[in-house]
């Protein structure tokens, strides 16, 4: 049921916060926000406006709050700009010192502006404005800028960020090299291969595909097939109890990973076990590689096998050496780790959902919590050091792959939000908006909207905390990455909010501060040496891709969906440079099963369509005959050829685009059939709990990718 158009007022009021109260659909129709969406939106984020004297006192208060404030909550900006920095004092107070400290060490002293703005009265006292000028030679990094008016010292942090990423790795002058060849000169593209990794299970997997089996999956493509990268779903961390969520795209926290990739034997203390505890891991292993044959994946079965055994592996005693290295990454990731770890001890005591948990122990700051850490350190310690070897075997993936001559490596994928019963949700506090949900408007492919269950930012929470929390994410998730998709990196600009109870299509948009989320996606990944790759698909405002290539950011091509603005096939040279060109994404059948329909067949049988099958198969037949039509028009296809000759063909078009990375998904390379999600759906669909298949339906383990004929003919299809 509609809800009645916003009042003028609270229309200046969801503004001011950045919340849309009118957009434009998939469709090009204008659409106007109902009051009811808003206030809930605005509820949020903090701001009571039920009533028009509420929003009358909200309009008020926020005009008022950044001067009863010394200095912003943070400053982010970018190498070479001088930004001014508004500093509120008692009025006519001087300031006595302004200053900015180094992250390296070191101060730099601030220049004061010549800027006059009337003062104001606020809560019955008289504030004025003086402006400060932040240097535009500053090194990257995250300092402080600090300010002492009438004895007391006020800071904040000021974060100065890369103007644009340069490097986008490409194979050099000799096999193997790594160069780094400027963005804007053109080059040879980087081709890898693309995988849901649970997914490729070899006859070592237990049970689902894991960090050994990325590891041989990486080499093979590296020497065999001259591949420049593996891009891999999230590995986000899991609940570390059954139900375990099978979407990698709704983590339970997102800095950290999950165990359930772990190869159990490469763990160092294995080599140590006595021959009785040996036996009983191998035991375990056999439980686990028992469900290989499995046509759905059991992660619960596959995970209890595995905790089993590594709880035997923890118990071993570390030597002096491993066990201070295990020190130092505790020291390190710091508190965020042992909330994590904490939580996950918490979740195996008292289950999940933790908003069922005794109330003292739902804060992580609270008396309650900290005595269940005391009294449950050793389990507290097992998550940690669960962590740990984690990100040992995420290293010495891309270690490994690096020396192979990939200039690459590992891509990893960065979800949009996490799941609302899981760690981040239980430790980010504020940080996380509450009574909505992220999610997205109706387009073409979910007319309904979609809902991802997934709490959003609140974009003045993470300005009050210094972007803490999300450079912290980063940086753990970089450190074993040759690069990062973003997933719906539009998320960073602005999200679709769904308030709780209502249909997706009744959500409405939330800025963020882009210029801020961007700046630290940019600094963070420079640091680490890695490009990024922005998952920009959907309902994207034009000036948002222009505003990711100027900062360096790769953006997505899909090859189904890049149309020009007549809606034909965009040709092969209008594709951007910057940017990772595919066939296919994880939100579509493998190529194969694309191009037989196979997705309008299963959204039919979901009932998902909003018109008529038969209207919406022969709209899509149509588009498809399309491409293939400019295939045949370019001499990549023969008429009446079959369907493998058209995924060779889409294959080969990719090479006349300039696009600097081409991916190739493993469930081409395997002849897939079977779509690995279907949006919208979440018990209706095995959505990610599906293994490798071939042509035939048969599973495929990676012993059989790697001789297969099918899977070489069509990397030399790229790879030229």
């Amino acid at each position: 049921m509609a809800t009645p158009a916003p009042a003028p007022e609270l229309v200046e009021l969801a503004q001011l916060h950045g919340v849309a109260t009118e957009y434009w659909d998939w469709r090009g129709r204008h659409v106007v926000v109902g009051t009811d969406t808003i206030v809930a939106v605005l509820t949020a984020l903090g701001v009571t406006a039920r009533t028009p004297a509420e929003v009358e006192a909200a309009l008020r208060d926020h005009r008022d709050a950044p001067w009863r404030r010394t200095l912003p909550p943070v400053l982010v900006t970018r190498e070479g700009r001088s930004p001014w920095v508004p500093v509120h004092v008692p009025h006519g107070a001087p300031i006595d010192e302004a200053l900015v400290r180094l992250e390296a060490g070191g101060t730099r002293a601030l220049r004061q502006v010549d800027h006059w703005v009337d003062p104001r009265t606020v809560d019955g006292q008289k504030v004025g404005e003086a402006t400060l000028e932040v240097p535009p030679d500053l090194p990257l990094g995250w300092h402080r800028l600090q300010v002492t008016v009438e004895g007391r010292t006020s800071s904040m942090p000021l974060v100065v960020t890369p103007t644009r990423l340069q490097p986008v790795p490409t194979r050099g002058p000799n096999e193997g090299e790594a160069e780094q060849v400027p963005s804007t000169r053109h080059t040879r593209h980087v081709w890898g291969v693309m995988t849901q990794l649970y997914a490729v299970r070899s006859e070592r997997s237990w049970g689902t595909g894991d960090l050994g089996d990325l590891g041989d999956l990486g080499a093979w493509a590296a020497r065999d097939l001259g591949a420049g990268f593996v891009l891999v779903n999230p590995v986000h961390a899991a609940q570390p109890l059954p139900p375990m969520e099978a979407s990698p795209y709704l983590p339970t926290a997102r800095r950290f990973a999950n165990p359930l990739y772990l190869r159990v034997e490469d763990v160092p203390e294995v080599a140590y076990l006595s021959a009785a505890e040996r036996q009983l891991v191998e035991w375990h292993g056999d439980d686990a590689r028992a469900l290989n044959t499995d046509t759905v994946l059991d992660r619960d079965a596959a995970w209890a096998a595995k905790r089993a055994a590594l709880q035997l592996v923890f118990d071993q005693p570390r030597s002096a050496r491993r066990e201070r290295a295990f020190a130092a990454f505790r020291e390190r990731e710091g508190r965020g780790l042992e909330d994590f770890a904490t939580w996950c001890a918490l979740a195996e005591v008292h289950g999940l959902p933790w908003a069922e948990w005794p109330e003292e122990l739902r804060d992580p700051d609270g008396e309650g919590v900290r005595r269940f850490r005391d009294a449950h350190a050793e389990q507290v310690r097992f998550h940690a050091w669960l962590q740990w070897v984690l990100q040992e075997q995420l290293e010495g993936v891309q270690r490994d792959l690096r020396a192979l001559g990939m200039p690459v490596g590992v891509i990893h994928d960065l979800a949009v939000g996490v799941h609302p019963g899981g760690a981040d949700a239980w430790a980010l506090g504020a940080a996380l908006a509450r009574g909505v949900t992220v999610g997205a408007p109706p387009d073409q492919y979910n007319q309904i909207g979609q809902d991802w269950s997934q709490p959003p930012w609140r974009p003045d929470q993470l300005a009050e905390q210094g972007y803490r929390p999300f450079r912290d994410m980063l940086r753990t998730v970089l450190r074993s990455a040759g690069g990062l998709r973003v997933d719906h990196i539009i998320g960073l600009f602005r999200l679709w909010w769904v308030p709780e109870g209502m249909r997706p299509d009744a959500g409405t948009y939330v800025r963020l501060d882009h210029e801020a989320l961007v700046g630290v996606l940019a600094l963070e990944a420079h640091r680490a040496g890695a490009l990024v790759i922005g998952e920009d698909l959907g309902t994207v405002e034009a000036w948002v891709r222009d505003h990711l290539r100027e900062r360096g950011l790769l953006g997505t091509s899909i090859l189904w969906f890049e149309r020009d603005r007549d809606g034909e096939p965009l040709p092969a040279e209008s594709y951007r440079e910057l940017c990772l060109a595919t066939v296919t994404t994880h939100d579509l059948p493998p190529s194969a099963g694309y191009l037989e329909g196979s997705h309008v067949d299963l959204r039919d049988r979901l009932d998902l369509l909003t018109r008529p099958v038969d209207e919406e198969r022969a709209e899509d037949e149509a588009a498809r005959e399309q491409v293939l039509a400019m295939l045949r028009q370019r001499g990549l296809l023969d008429e009446g050829a079959g369907v493998p000759e058209q995924v060779r063909a889409l294959h080969g078009f990719l090479r006349w685009t300039p696009s600097r990375l081409l991916g190739v998904a493993v469930a081409d390379l395997a002849g897939d059939r079977v779509a690995i999600n279907q949006p919208g759906t979440s018990d209706e669909y095995p959505n990610w709990r599906l293994p490798l298949t071939g042509p035939d339906g048969q599973l495929v383990t990676l012993e059989d990718l790697m001789v297969s004929r099918w899977a070489r003919r069509l990397a030399r299809t790229v790879s030229g």
